[in-house]
């Protein structure tokens, strides 16, 4: 399961490489002054922000496939009515 997780990681990191570099790029294309602060925030921000949300979309359906999902929802029994 968590051999899985690391695969799946692992391809969500370099996508939020890629994102971004994306975003770095689009910031330096702009006129004006780029101070390398600017570039450095960027990165960082756009980059953990989107292996933030895939890690956690990626943990979530894991967790959903695994099957422990179901054992904390509590059991309901539904009584037939003798109509």
């Amino acid at each position: 399961m968590m051999r899985r997780f690391w695969r799946i990681f692992r391809l969500l990191a370099l996508l939020s490489i890629v994102i971004a570099a994306i975003g770095v790029y689009l910031v330096t294309r702009g006129e004006g002054e780029i101070h390398a602060s600017l570039i450095i925030a960027t990165a960082l921000g756009i980059g953990l922000t989107v292996l933030l949300g895939t890690a956690l979309m990626t943990l979530i359906f894991i967790s959903a496939e695994s099957g422990h999902d179901d054992a904390a929802a509590p059991q309901v029994h539904h009584e037939k009515d003798d109509e």
